[in-house]
């Protein structure tokens, strides 16, 4: 019960901060088509992991008592998400660097009033939209590495649960037949031994 709350936690995360990324680099594959250009593979490798663990996250969330009895299987498909958008965060190293906020200063104010005048400096912030798009995904795909690879983690720990609580009972049905039998070819030995001396006597 707690690991199961634990991952519908971290499925959660991960919808909320694969939403908008797969929404902002959406825009960008539209951008591209429509200048009838092909979409860079820094914004197409990661669009279509963050469309498709979207999809396997809400999927997982919304099945999970499904999933539970699959959960080792859970467990494979999300640390392949996390090699997916390590490869996706990768094409898209280049924009860690980038500046994308501008930061300046422009011609000061004079206020006047009745102890004299004051000049007050302004500052100007431009930021590049692109950029900053791009560095929020990149962001996003970093998030989303370590929150699947969480996720793998306990749908592991929840698949060897199940797996003992299987063995376990088994065993227990195993050993209940097992006495039943005893017991019973007892009783009918039992049975025809005392037959036999009323037999004699």
């Amino acid at each position: 019960m707690l690991f199961g709350a634990f991952f519908a936690f971290w499925r959660l995360c991960e919808i909320v901060t694969l939403i908008p990324t797969l929404g902002m680099l959406a825009w960008f594959v539209h951008a591209y088509a429509s200048q009838n250009a092909l979409t860079p593979n820094y914004i197409l490798v990661l669009f279509i992991v963050s469309v498709l663990a979207a999809a396997w996250a809400i999927a997982t969330l919304f099945t999970y008592h499904r999933a539970r009895s699959n959960a080792l299987f859970v467990s494979f498909v999300d640390l392949c998400f996390v090699g997916a958008l390590i490869a996706g965060v990768y094409e898209l190293r280049d924009i860690a660097g980038a500046n994308c906020t501008d930061v300046s200063r422009t011609s000061g104010t004079t206020i006047s009033g009745f102890l004299g005048s004051i000049t007050v400096n302004g500052v100007s912030i431009t930021t590049n939209k692109t950029c900053a798009m791009l560095k929020a995904c990149f962001a996003f795909g970093i998030m989303n590495c370590i929150f699947f690879f969480i996720t793998s983690l306990l749908a592991l720990m929840v698949g060897r649960g199940d797996t003992r609580k299987k063995e376990v009972y088994v065993r227990e049905t195993h050993y209940s037949r097992h006495g039943h039998r005893r017991s019973g070819s007892h009783r009918s030995h039992h049975s025809s031994h005392s037959g036999r001396r009323r037999a004699y006597v």
